[in-house]
């Protein structure tokens, strides 16, 4: 089974306002760029959709996957296992409950693990996916709708 590396970003400019994600896959000499931007949507959800758009992306079910993310929200909801309750609680009072469960269908069909980086640090692909994510956010004539947005959500 391939082994893949994957980096993600997700940016609002404002919060609610318009955002975009961007993500990097590496498996050996392949390398993958993906982005999308949003008129009305939220910095975490922005970080969520790059996770889900980077693990939709594989080709190859039962995948050995490292995703790079600079969101504590997705990283700490699945590493520490607060997500695994939220489910259990049919995420009652939680954010974003659309991008989760399009998160966990994916998530169980390959070995996910999370790696915490420092956004805007020295990691050159977390800050290549940055650079996507905001050229996205800024691409006003390519804009999508995030339906899954609910306003007054931040």
């Amino acid at each position: 089974m391939p082994t893949i590396t994957i980096y993600t970003d997700g940016s609002a400019l404002g919060n609610p306002g318009p955002g975009g994600y961007g993500v990097v896959l590496l498996s050996g000499p392949h390398r993958k760029e993906l982005s999308q931007g949003f008129r009305l949507t939220t910095n975490n959800r922005m970080e969520l959709m790059a996770v889900c758009v980077a693990l939709e992306a594989l080709r190859f079910e039962g995948s050995e996957v490292t995703i790079y993310s600079d969101s504590k929200y997705v990283v700490d909801a699945v590493t520490r296992g607060w997500l695994f309750g939220w489910v259990r609680k049919g995420f009652a009072g939680k954010k974003n409950p659309d991008l989760w469960r399009r998160f966990l269908d994916v998530y169980r069909r390959h070995r996910v693990r999370f790696v915490w980086v420092k956004g805007h640090a020295e990691t050159v692909e977390n800050n290549r996916c940055d650079r996507l994510a905001v050229a996205a956010a800024n691409d006003t004539a390519h804009l999508a709708e995030d339906t899954g947005y609910i306003p007054g959500e931040a």
